[in-house]
């Protein structure tokens, strides 16, 4: 059986790795899920086997009421809801590890002293999962929920009762009796950290907390596995730990982050200076005070027949409103017209790592059209025309010299160093970071409220 264990281990985090090393590329990227949930199956099955659990009906039961819970789920859940989904399954799986090592703590009086700590650091990583990423969910789904600045002095406070609690978790090695005194108090202080880590977590930086919270469930579910002695269940956790680990780290180099700063509210990375904007003759002033007259659907008719480089920036707002559908049919509508279309992705356009990137693949928007925010920057500049649709944080000029506010300091996509810049945002409010944007001021700006669904074809219709 240990031999079978060990073919069966390798196989599976085998078949993990590949999954997620399909998941790289949006061509690849189905194919690497499916592959992922066969990988699941085969554990599943494996650890039923292992249980000897095919032939209780209670574990069916609960097995059937979870898999229909995650259908209805799957079924009603809207691709803008995709964050927030994430952060709620992130939740599960660190409660679910929390809990079966609380359940071993109390069935096991005496263990070894590795155990002892395998099972602390299981119910503290797990229960840190389970509260933050709870609290993330519900921040991204709109609920108001009290912030907390990043300059109070507990905020970085909240880093040493973690080590604290990470001592009292040693001591509990003397014993199971003081296990079962500091293994509470432990798990109490890392989810008191938790919700202060999320609280004060601003819009710029929340998809780099979901992308922790993701590697922290797969690093309880390894634990877990340690303290079970499953390397099934070690191995699988170990996969999501270190590729969330990886993604953590890879959005705190495109958010120009420091990972202390996002978890501990240390002082902020220091903003890149804007460079001065070319003065401008006086023939290009009167060009654009003669483009400044008529209605607005004018000078957008303006802006759009007379570009050849266009660049387009969706945000969280068109996934909001769904246009999607709309955004691709302008797109093909310029093309067909000999015009050049580039679409700019912002690391956290969806609130999520390549969410924004689903959302335009959902409705065949081709990936070649896609730039990142490295590739395009130095496409603004000699861009024609620039239509924002939905967007205003990942825009917003404020990143660069609003200090103390979410975004400082955060890479943006320099669309006022276009020519011309169409918004086609709902309103002129702040975003998601609550910061205003003082490109809608721009002169060369031309704003556009309205439901990006509706506005985006009234767009499209100037074209005609």
């Amino acid at each position: 059986m240990d031999l079978i264990l060990i073919i069966v281990t390798v196989v599976v985090v085998a078949l993990f790795l590949l999954g997620v090393f399909l998941m790289r590329s949006p061509d690849t990227a189905l194919r690497g899920n499916r592959i992922k949930i066969v990988a699941m199956l085969v554990a599943l099955g494996f650890a039923l086997s292992e249980g000897n659990l095919w032939d209780k009906p209670e574990v069916w039961l609960l097995l059937g009421f979870g898999a229909l819970l995650g259908l209805l789920l799957a079924w009603r859940l809207e691709m803008v809801q995709m964050p927030q989904a994430v952060a709620l399954f992130n939740a599960l799986g660190g409660g679910a590890s929390a809990l079966v090592a609380i359940v071993l703590m109390m069935m096991v009086v005496d263990q070894v002293m590795i155990i002892n700590l395998t099972l602390l650091l299981t119910v503290m990583v797990g229960a840190v999962t389970f509260f933050g990423s709870s609290l993330a969910a519900l921040k991204l789904q709109g609920y108001k929920l009290v912030g907390l600045s990043s300059s109070l002095p507990g905020v970085k406070a909240s880093l040493v009762i973690l080590l604290l609690g990470l001592l009292t978790g040693a001591v509990s090695l003397a014993g199971p009796p003081l296990l079962f005194v500091f293994a509470p108090v432990a798990a109490i202080l890392v989810v008191l950290y938790g919700v202060v880590m999320v609280l004060r977590v601003g819009g710029a930086d929340m998809p780099i907390i979901i992308s922790l919270l993701n590697s922290l469930s797969g690093a309880a579910a390894s634990l877990c596995g340690i303290s079970l002695q499953s390397p099934l269940l070690a191995g699988t956790g170990a996969v999501v730990g270190v590729a969330g680990l990886l993604l953590t780290r890879s959005m705190c180099v495109a958010m120009n982050r420091s990972l202390s700063t996002v978890l501990a509210g240390f002082s902020t990375v220091a903003a890149t200076k804007e460079e001065p904007a070319p003065e401008e003759s006086e023939e290009e002033l009167v060009a654009e005070e003669d483009e400044e007259e008529g209605t607005l659907e004018d000078r957008a008719a303006a802006a759009l027949q007379g570009s050849q480089r266009i660049i387009m920036v969706p945000g969280y707002g068109m996934a909001l409103a769904q246009a999607q559908g709309a955004v691709k049919e302008l797109v093909e509508a310029l093309e067909s017209r000999g015009k050049e279309v580039k679409m700019a992705i912002h690391p956290v356009a969806g609130r999520m790592p390549g969410h924004m990137n689903v959302l335009l693949a959902e409705v065949g928007v081709s990936y070649e059209k896609l730039y990142d925010l490295e590739t395009i920057n130095p496409d603004f500049p000699h861009a024609d025309l620039v239509i924002v649709i939905g967007a205003c944080d990942v825009v917003n000029p404020a990143a660069n010299t609003a200090e103390g506010t979410p975004i400082y300091g955060m890479p943006i996509l320099e669309v006022d160093k276009a020519h011309r810049v169409i918004v086609l945002n709902k309103d002129d409010a702040p975003g998601y970071s609550g910061v205003e944007n003082p490109l809608y001021q721009n002169k060369k700006v031309i704003t556009w409220w309205g439901d990006a669904g509706e506005t985006v074809e009234q767009l499209k219709e100037l074209l005609d």
